[in-house]
């Protein structure tokens, strides 16, 4: 069988000119037309070519080589450089630029925030070209590592307990220090002893230092490296982190809005998400859905008192378990003397409301009726007789609860997974993403907003394909 030999000194071997290096129907050419259709003053990018002194790269080739190379998970400074010189559509893209890797990264950290409002422009984009409808929201998110290790994130607890170890040592290095001062003046011994001493100084007084600041800032850890991020725990182990929040809309799966905080969860989130697709999208949306990590009765009250409809399930809705034969489900409230009664037809009154919970306690006032009744040890084991709580909202969790439970409803809850977890799976997976390259919550956020957008690209050019999207964004 004969064979096909390639020839490294044949003379035609590329085009005459590099817009013939690519296809007419090539990707890049989609992602140069987006980055052209961005405006770059609103982004906060000064564009003048009048500019006098050193020569610079053109921000809106740096923009398009940032956008190209995240859509195809290529995210480091030198791995960018690596491409302007040895991949065609990236020659093309930045018209034989080639930035060094100083460069690239010095651009994208002078520019974070430019950078993070580039979803916004992109989804904006969508709306116009009708790809974005806005009335039915889904809100998601998923923990990535930042760029610290877990090891430099520092509790009150760690650094009293590394404290003590350290005055012990000092200590310790005190007393062999005048043990060997007379005997082994100048020998190296004790030379090294005085060196470890300073260094357990200065440790112990960069620890005081954190210590201070976690008790005047009150919080619960502080990262050394990263002062943003905070300790995540998710089943990837515990790590340096933050929590990634996206809103995604309904009908063609597009990313709407991103944002990144510094929590463990997402209980706190979900009307500032709400909200802020909601400003992208210049109007109120008419369903926002979000999994059960989102239930936090305060929170969805706010985008229920807009007049949204919230599909949220409650934790116990989520774990799908049997209501208990004692179960706060089987005590009725009366709603007119706000009180419980139990199943033995006992009352449990108002005690107290605990205002850091935000609900309020019901007990029964004599604790020898639950001591001596037949279900103690079952309803309750406390000595101070069955307590039952109720949230101040309680109403509105009940109505939310039913409001889930609807058929319609159910619908658009099934439709959640397939729509909003799917752009986390697309940067986890595809894009090989699991931390953030930037430090500070800032530049987390910038790099999402660039992920974010090169996924609704690709969903773009899904959609409509390449020369459609082109002539869409040239109008």
């Amino acid at each position: 069988m004969a064979y096909r030999y390639g020839n490294r000194i044949q003379m035609a071997f590329l085009p005459p000119s590099i817009e013939e290096y690519v296809e007419q129907s090539s990707p890049v050419r989609a992602y140069d037309a987006m980055v052209e259709a961005l405006n770059f003053d609103e982004l906060g990018i000064e564009i003048d070519s009048g500019k006098v002194g050193n020569p610079q790269y053109d921000p809106k080739s740096m923009m398009k080589l940032l956008v190209y190379g995240y859509s195809y998970g290529i995210r480091g400074s030198r791995k960018l450089e690596r491409e302007t010189h040895y991949n065609l559509s990236f020659i093309w893209l930045m018209g034989d630029l080639k930035p060094d890797h100083k460069t690239i990264a010095e651009f994208r950290r002078k520019n974070k925030s430019a950078i993070a409002k580039v979803l916004k422009q992109c989804a904006q984009i969508c709306i116009k070209l009708d790809l974005i409808e806005g009335n039915t929201l889904f809100v998601d998110g998923s923990k990535f590592r930042g760029d610290a290790s877990i090891k430099n994130t520092w509790t009150k607890e760690k650094c009293e307990k590394v404290l003590k170890k350290i005055d012990s040592r000092i200590e310790e290095i005190l007393t062999e220090c005048e043990k060997v001062d007379s005997e082994e003046q100048g020998q190296k011994s004790l030379i090294k002893m005085k060196e470890e001493l300073k260094d357990k100084e200065v440790l112990q007084d960069k620890i005081k230092k954190i210590l201070k600041e976690l008790e005047e800032t009150n919080v619960k850890s502080i990262n050394t490296v990263d002062p943003e991020c905070t300790r995540i725990n998710s089943i990837h182990g515990s790590h340096a982190g933050y929590n990634a929040q996206i809103v995604v809309d309904e009908k063609h799966g597009l990313i709407t809005s991103t944002d990144v905080v510094s929590e463990n969860n997402d209980l706190e989130q979900f009307a500032e998400q709400i909200n802020q697709a909601n400003e992208t999208l210049g109007k109120k949306c008419e369903v926002a859905c979000a999994d059960s990590g989102y239930a936090n009765t305060d929170e969805l009250k706010k985008i229920d008192d807009e007049k949204i409809k919230v599909i949220v399930p409650s934790q116990r809705q989520a774990s799908e378990k049997e209501i208990g034969e004692f179960a706060k489900e089987k005590f009725h409230y009366d709603s007119e003397k706000d009180c419980y009664v139990c199943p033995e037809s006992q009352i449990l009154t108002h005690r107290y409301t605990n205002e850091k919970e935000n609900n309020k306690v019901y007990m029964i006032l004599d604790r020898s009726i639950c001591l001596k009744c037949r279900h103690y040890g079952v309803c309750t084991k406390s000595k101070d007789g069955r307590r039952v709580t109720r949230l101040i909202n309680e109403e509105v969790r009940e109505k939310l609860e039913r409001q889930y439970m609807e058929s319609e409803n159910q619908k658009i809850y099934k439709l959640r997974q397939q729509k909003v977890e799917l752009p986390f799976g697309h940067i986890r997976r595809n894009l090989n993403v699991d931390g953030f390259l930037l430090r500070g919550i800032e530049g987390a956020k910038a790099e999402l907003s660039l992920l974010a957008s090169c996924f609704d690209i690709v969903r773009m050019i899904n959609i409509l394909g390449v020369p459609r999207l082109i002539q869409a964004l040239a109008r």
